[in-house]
């Protein structure tokens, strides 16, 4: 094995291309996304450098119902909302959403570029809320099901 492979340098992530990424269901999440994981052969969790600018957010208001995920912030500022309680997040901080637990959004409030460390779960299978949006959506092996949670019934 080439172990050197597995080592990603500080001048080679500098010089990465980031993807610019635009979610789904929000716009607004407008980001450029580095992923590290990806670039030694990570397959199981995700592992992303991730560059918000100022007003924008990182995501979509949402959860997982079976995926963990957890942010630590790099470098810059903003505002965390938790079911729905807003808090200030800077450098220096973190979060985890253990699987099922919290709704969660990071907006860029501050006034320089937010630079986060994001890594989370890649399971199979996941159910994420979105419940700003009222849909959920159903991922099996790379296929996604997106749905009103208005149209989600109990066939007991």
């Amino acid at each position: 094995m080439q172990t050197h492979k597995l080592i990603l340098k500080a001048k080679h992530i500098e010089a990465m291309e980031g993807e610019k990424r635009i979610h789904f269901l929000n716009s607004n999440a407008d980001r450029i996304r580095k992923s590290l994981g990806d670039a030694i052969g990570l397959n199981h969790i995700g592992v992303h450098l991730v560059y918000v600018e100022p007003g924008k957010d990182s995501t979509e208001y949402h959860k997982h119902y079976y995926e963990e995920e957890c942010i630590y912030v790099l470098s810059g500022s903003g505002t965390l909302v938790i079911e729905g309680e807003s808090f200030a997040f800077e450098k220096g901080d973190f979060v985890g959403f253990p699987a099922s637990i919290a709704a969660h959004s990071l907006q860029n409030t501050g006034s320089e570029t937010l630079i986060l460390l994001v890594m989370g779960q890649r399971l199979e299978q996941d159910v994420a809320e979105y419940p700003n949006q009222r849909k959920r959506l159903y991922r099996n092996s790379g296929k996604w099901d997106l749905i009103d949670i208005d149209n989600v019934t109990d066939p007991r």
